[in-house]
């Protein structure tokens, strides 16, 4: 592989795995983060201690200003991105829909949904053959919460995945004649820091030993899938969402 591969919030857990094997098979990467400058530099570090190139670039995925200025940033820096991972997200407070409120609805919303719709924007403008690009791809995270639909826990999170795979499926249909490929990657329970920023850090134990296959997954089969689909061996597949989610 090789281009220029921009994933969101990129500090940790998949998107730093994703990050990483990027760059392991050849991508440039810009390395998203927003509140953990140390942790992604720590990241594009280990991508330059194997022999790769990656920079680290701030910016709140969920603000439009952030998110051209980055585009804007990898330009000069790497060229026209030509593979995106959407990953950048936040699950929002645990609890029911009687104690969940507007504001933070809102900003759910806006990182989970909003933040992927003006990161694919700004991806096709670059990537449409129509425009002048080479083509590419674009990998929406997801989560097997769309499907199993969050009760009692992060409703918003939820509903918010289940509106990213709408957009994946709507999207790839839109720019399937511009060269570019749209697919997501559905996890199911994963074994990262998430959960204990929930406040739930048993629930990946819990959860893990439920899925058929006895376990968790890990952010590095995630990262295996989201660059497995990037890749010339899935050239075929566009306007779908893989679930990974050990059968749950």
């Amino acid at each position: 592989m090789s281009g220029v591969l921009v994933v969101t919030g990129a500090s940790r857990g998949i998107g730093a795995a994703c990050a990483i094997l990027g760059a392991a098979r050849g991508f440039k990467v810009c390395v998203n983060y927003h509140s953990s400058p140390d942790r992604a530099e720590a990241v594009v570090a280990k991508i330059a201690a194997a022999g790769g190139r990656a920079i680290a670039v701030g910016g709140d995925m969920g603000r439009e200003k952030a998110i051209t200025a980055l585009f804007e940033q990898v330009d000069e820096a790497l060229g026209p991105v030509t593979a995106l991972i959407n990953n950048a997200a936040m699950t929002g407070t645990v609890g029911r829909l009687e104690v969940m409120q507007e504001a933070e609805m809102a900003e759910v919303f806006r990182l989970n949904l909003i933040g992927p719709f003006l990161c694919a924007r700004e991806a096709v403008k670059r990537m449409s053959t129509k425009n002048g690009g080479q083509g590419g791809v674009i990998v929406n995270i997801t989560s097997a919460a769309a499907r199993l639909g969050g009760a009692s826990q992060y409703l918003h999170y939820a509903a918010s995945k289940g509106g990213l795979e709408t957009f994946t499926k709507g999207l790839g249909l839109e720019v399937a004649a511009d060269g570019i490929r749209v697919v997501g990657v559905q996890p199911g329970v994963i074994d990262t820091e998430i959960h204990a920023r929930m406040g739930m850090p048993e629930r990946v134990a819990e959860l893990g030993r439920a899925a058929p296959l006895g376990r968790p997954g890990t952010a590095e089969e995630m990262a295996q899938t989201a660059l497995w689909l990037i890749s010339g061996e899935a050239s075929y597949i566009t306007s779908t969402t893989i679930e990974a989610t050990g059968g749950r």
